[in-house]
């Protein structure tokens, strides 16, 4: 096989930026030969465009398809599971846009049918294409900074209208986006966030429902996390602000990193922070810190980088950048954040219950 024939499932605003995107073969080995939505006039443009395409209105229809390889999911949180489970049925290969569903028990029994398929999974975590989040789990990962003291991420930069919100039935409701900001806007970082520092052992979250907009989900969260070592970290984003933060900085025993408009900067000491403590002469130690600044000589390939290695992986076996058990982690974030704001603010430890959230986020589905 030297082509994967893709079957996309969802041409919404994603799935069309996808079909763009292989359509315009910028995806080496990969072609889109099957859509499937439920909007006639998404198919219709589809087709206009792109002839050959065989349309489907129904995704059962579209993996029962003898002539597709692989299938790309990108319609609402709720179906992924499902859908994806089918396909890893019919012997498909599956990509799928984040998260990998709304609750991780669903994502664990996605998972399962994966591992007993044999076939390739993937989720589409664009941004650890990013060379400035790869370097800084590089640094992290090799103990640059030693061991992990603190961790801060600030992501209020998305900024998110009422005409947004009010664009789809599904959006910003529990019963069909199954979340907000957390589940929506928010994965990438979260990902990003337990890729490079790993995970955390317990949580605590704030989550304001509606605070901004017109809507039953939350538009602001701050959570705060502890890991193994007694290190802590703190999470904060929102849809609310203007203009929006995304800083990253990561503190250690031998120095701090720092992501922020597009660049990297690291500061090491000359000792550890412990024995400046302990030996320095002075009262308030300087530690000899040296700062250098790191660039990237080209940007991230963002959601082409993991469709190509997304082919690649089905293809060559190449590894996947993003395989689709990764996708858990991030969902456990803010699966145990939801526990903890439904519970006053109580701490919940990871991995949370997950039955325990199924029944909490059904509750609230019902009275959407």
């Amino acid at each position: 096989m030297d082509t994967v024939r893709l079957g996309l499932i969802g041409i919404g605003n994603m799935g069309s930026a996808h079909l763009s995107c292989i359509g315009g073969g910028l995806v080496r080995g990969l072609r889109v030969d099957a859509v499937c939505d439920i909007d006639r006039g998404r198919l219709d443009a589809a087709r206009s465009k792109y002839p050959h395409l065989r349309a489907y209105d129904d995704p059962q229809a579209l993996i029962a398809d003898d002539g597709l390889d692989a299938v790309l999911i990108a319609v609402p949180h709720r179906a992924h599971a499902a859908l994806g489970i089918r396909a890893f049925s019919r012997g498909l290969h599956v990509l799928c846009e984040k998260p990998l569903d709304v609750s991780t028990t669903q994502a664990q029994a996605l998972i399962r049918a994966a591992e007993d398929s044999g076939r390739v999974f993937g989720i589409m975590l664009n941004q650890r294409t990013d060379p400035l989040f790869a370097r800084a789990r590089q640094l992290v990962q090799n103990g640059e900074l030693g061991a992990l003291h603190r961790t801060v991420w600030v992501v209020t930069n998305w900024l998110r209208s009422q005409r947004y919100y009010d664009s789809g039935g599904w959006r910003a409701t529990w019963r069909g986006e199954g979340g907000g900001v957390l589940l929506n806007q928010a994965p990438h970082q979260l990902d990003l966030w337990q890729w490079i520092c790993g995970m955390p052992t317990a949580l605590s979250a704030v989550c304001d429902t509606g605070k901004y907009h017109r809507i039953e989900v939350e538009d602001d969260a701050t959570v705060l996390v502890r890991f193994t070592n007694g290190a802590t970290g703190v999470f904060v984003t929102t849809t609310g602000d203007c203009p929006g933060t995304n800083r990253l900085e990561i503190d250690g025993e031998r120095g701090k990193l720092v992501l922020e408009h597009g660049e990297l900067h690291l500061w090491q000491t000359a000792a550890p922070c412990a024995e400046l403590i302990a030996d320095a002469p002075g009262m308030s130690p300087d530690g000899g810190c040296t700062h250098t600044v790191y660039r990237p000589n080209a940007p991230a390939s963002a959601h082409r980088g993991i469709l190509q290695n997304f082919t690649d992986a089905v293809l060559h076996g190449t590894p996947l950048l993003a395989p689709g058990a990764d996708g858990l982690n991030e969902l456990m974030l803010s699966n145990a954040a939801y526990l903890s704001a439904w519970q006053g603010g109580a701490w919940v430890d990871l991995p949370p219950d997950g039955a325990l959230f199924d029944r909490l986020l059904e509750q609230r589905a019902a009275a959407s």
